[in-house]
């Protein structure tokens, strides 16, 4: 079959499928989702964190120093996800994605979001500025913004056989992604409303103090409530 018709043939199958819709009681991988037709519903948050500038970063650093700080960002930003329930779902170039399920996701969506802050901020700008004289003399800035959002989502698998990978569909991971491209230093978390209106005291408050800024954000053509933070919390 030439390519073409491989082609509309695949649109027309894909275009014609019936999903067979499952509740999850866990994040899934894509092993737990059918290639033809799965699709697990899932209330969960999302978390994305994004590494800012990193084509400047590119341009100004050796190719290996650049490697060597997108590998810091992403193995920290990993570690704490981690650690704090998530479960990483996506890698896309110098940006992570994490998702939570639970009682508690929110707070730890957004736990995770500071620490992640802490650790760009005091962790891996220090360390390289100190190592690699191209971040020094440049005066290098390594920042980076994490976006949370929280609803029910739907995974599917995406691509071809063993060339696939999950999909997630739905506003949470869309919204998410989105304010993590927020280029507001020093602010650089941003969660949603409907985050920000069920987080615990202690992600809320800095001693009595509310540590977020509501914001408005255009998402989809429409303006959307929003939460940002210049606060970072040290992991323990």
């Amino acid at each position: 079959m030439a390519l073409n018709d491989d082609l509309k043939a695949s649109v027309q199958s894909i275009l014609g499928t019936s999903f067979k819709e499952r509740d999850g009681q866990k994040i899934p991988t894509s092993a737990d989702v059918s290639l033809t037709d799965g699709a697990v519903k899932l209330d969960a948050a999302f978390l994305y964190a994004d590494l800012a500038g990193s084509g400047l970063i590119a341009k100004q650093c050796p190719w290996d120093t650049t490697a060597k700080i997108i590998r810091a960002y992403l193995d920290c930003a990993t570690r704490i996800i981690r650690a704090r329930g998530g479960e990483i779902r996506s890698f896309d170039g110098d940006r992570v994605m994490g998702v939570f399920i639970g009682d508690a996701k929110r707070s730890n969506a957004v736990k995770s979001a500071l620490q992640i802050q802490w650790a760009t901020r005091h962790v891996i700008e220090p360390e390289a500025t100190s190592r690699f004289n191209s971040v020094k003399n440049n005066e290098v800035k390594i920042r980076q913004a994490c976006g949370v959002d929280v609803g029910m989502s739907r995974a599917v698998r995406a691509g071809i056989r063993n060339n696939n990978d999950l999909i997630w569909i739905g506003r949470p991971p869309s919204f998410a992604a989105k304010l993590s491209d927020v280029r507001e230093y020093p602010y650089c978390t941003f969660i949603s409303a409907d985050v920000y209106n069920r987080l615990s005291d202690e992600t809320k408050y800095s001693s009595g103090t509310d540590m977020w800024e509501k914001r408005s954000k255009n998402f989809a053509g429409v303006p959307e409530t929003c939460y940002r933070s210049s606060y970072w919390w040290e992991p323990k």
